[in-house]
This record gives C-alpha cells, sequence and structure tokens, in this order.
C-alpha cells in the first residue's frame, strides 16, 4: 500500500488553515468536477483523490491522525526504510490504543455506503473512525454488549437536496437504506439490528451518519444556497437578465440598471428543501460579479471619455 500525500493533492501546506484548504479544495473541484469533463476517466479520478483529500484534511481528528501517520512515514524514510517495509498495521484504523472492527465487517460496511471509490489507503487508515467501537463495547468477562456502530456516509449536495439512498451488503443480505431530502452534515439514519462486532453477539444498530460534501458551485449555509454568477458592464448599468444556476435548472434574474459589483440578490424557495418538511424550501442568494472589460476598441474608449467628462 502506497501512501498518499493529500496535502499535495489539494496544492496546500501543512500548516494550512481549515479556511484555505477548502479554498482550494472547492478550486480543484470546480475545474475537475465529472459534469464539466463528461467521459474524462483522468478528471474523475482526479476528482476522486481530491474528495478523498479534503475528506480527511477537513475533519479535525482524521487531519491529526494523518500527520501523525506522516510524521511517522517520514522518520522512516529518513531512516532508509525500504520499499515496502513500512509497518502499516499498527495505523490500520483502531490501532494503536484501540478495538477495530474485522476488515470483512468493514468492507461491506464501505461498499454499501458509498466509499467503493476510496482509495485502499483511505479506508484501511481511515475508514473505521467517527465511531469505532471503544473496548467498553466488546465482550467483557463472558457478557456480550449491544452497541450501535456508526459510518459517515458522504453525499453530494445534489443527492442532499433530492434525497437519494444506498443499498448495504451485511451478512449476506442486501438492505436499502433512504437518506431523505433535506439532509445536512451530521444527519443520522438508523439501520436496526445490522451489524455484529463479535461471533455469536446480539446485533447491533448501524448508524449513517450523513456528511454532505463542498459543492463546486453552491455553498450551503443551513437551509439557503449562495451562488456567484457574472454578469458585463452593460447589463450591470443598464439592466437586463442573466441566468442563474439553481439545483433543479437554471432560472432568469432579471437585474435592475445601477446594479452594484458584489451585490446580492435573494430567490425565493430556490435553496435547500427542508429536513423535516421538505415540501418547503430555503433561499438561494445570488452574488452578482460584474465583469469590467479588459479590452475596448477606440469608440467605446471615446464614449467612456465622453461619460467620465459628465460624471
Amino acid at each position: 500500500m502506497e501512501y498518499k500525500d493529500y496535502y499535495k493533492l489539494l496544492g496546500v501546506e501543512r500548516t494550512a488553515n481549515e479556511e484555505t484548504i477548502k479554498r482550494a479544495y472547492r478550486k480543484l473541484a470546480m475545474k475537475y468536477h465529472p459534469d464539466r469533463n463528461p467521459g474524462n476517466k483522468a478528471a474523475e479520478e482526479k476528482f476522486k483523490e481530491i474528495n478523498e483529500a479534503y475528506q480527511v484534511l477537513s475533519d479535525t481528528e482524521k487531519r491529526t491522525r494523518y500527520d501523525q501517520l506522516g510524521e511517522s512515514y517520514t522518520h522512516w524514510q529518513q531512516r532508509g526504510g525500504a520499499p515496502g517495509g513500512f509497518n502499516w498495521e499498527e495505523w490500520y484504523s483502531g490501532a494503536p490504543g484501540g478495538v477495530r472492527v474485522e476488515a470483512e465487517n468493514l468492507d461491506e460496511i464501505l461498499r454499501g455506503a458509498g466509499l467503493g471509490d476510496f482509495s485502499e489507503f483511505f479506508r484501511r487508515i481511515f475508514g473505521g473512525m467517527g465511531g469505532v467501537p471503544t473496548a467498553e463495547d466488546w465482550p467483557t468477562r463472558g457478557r456480550l454488549r449491544q452497541s450501535p456502530y456508526q459510518q459517515r456516509v458522504p453525499i453530494s449536495l445534489q443527492e442532499a437536496y433530492h434525497g437519494t439512498s444506498h443499498r448495504l451488503e451485511l451478512s449476506g443480505r442486501q438492505i436499502e437504506v433512504k437518506i431523505p431530502p433535506g439532509a445536512r452534515s451530521g444527519t443520522k439514519i438508523r439501520v436496526p439490528q445490522a451489524i455484529s462486532t463479535a461471533p455469536n453477539a446480539p446485533k447491533g444498530d448501524l448508524y449513517l451518519i450523513v456528511e454532505v460534501t463542498p459543492d463546486a458551485r453552491f455553498e450551503r449555509k443551513g437551509d439557503d444556497l449562495h451562488v456567484e454568477t457574472s454578469v458585463n458592464l452593460y447589463t450591470a448599468v443598464l439592466g437586463g437578465e442573466t441566468t442563474v444556476p439553481t439545483l433543479t435548472g437554471t432560472v432568469i434574474l432579471t437585474v435592475p440598471a445601477g446594479t452594484q459589483p458584489g451585490q446580492s440578490f435573494r430567490l425565493s424557495g430556490r435553496g435547500m428543501p427542508l429536513l423535516k418538511n421538505p415540501q418547503q424550501h430555503g433561499d438561494l442568494y445570488v452574488r452578482l460579479n460584474v465583469q469590467i472589460p479588459r479590452h475596448l476598441s477606440p469608440r467605446q474608449r471615446q464614449l467612456f471619455e465622453e461619460l467620465k467628462l459628465e460624471a
């Protein structure tokens, strides 16, 4: 198994703060998003890699573990470590100092939860984090405890808007788990009696913890969405129309004359559906960027000069 440099994948320093990491991810996600690169397998793989990197570096617990692993791996290399000689075993999810779920069960959960596209490195090092049963949850003194198991499920903003489902394969049976419209990061989906943590143990509940990945176009704040779009100078000055993306397609926004750079407009009901009442929606806030022409024809320059004199 090869070490993955997530900082290098996102093009940030190891000291980068949360905002810098998020900004770098959004830039790369927009560049390599499958919708912008239809049929481009290389872009699709790159998109998966940067998404995986962000899943780790945006999570405090995972990033701390990753940094510790990186230091250990670097020291091993500096000591002249031979290829293939690094001890990965102690870094597999749940160790050192903890209990890890049997790989067979963990792999089933990861595949069913939509993490099959993540690398072996991610699945082995981070797959069981954020809910690995502690020692207190496992058999003690002949008694078996029934404990819930938690696993994060990354979904796109589009899936969070429309709702989606994940098919789990557990112990030879298939379970389809529905994620309702309006789900947000932290939403819990309970799958009762889905997994056993030890032989002959009663089955415990599995909780899928929804994690909505950042979108290349929209920023979510509660049930509201924020998006940026550009208009030319003439539309901003004279007024006109421009198209605005939403999660259900494009809509027309009427731009009033005299619109200022950075001015925002609210489109009522174009945001996220409410989790407990999906018939209602938040709002969409559109921030307009005004494109200033870089090159003017002699006639255009003359007109601007005339306007300047009249101002």
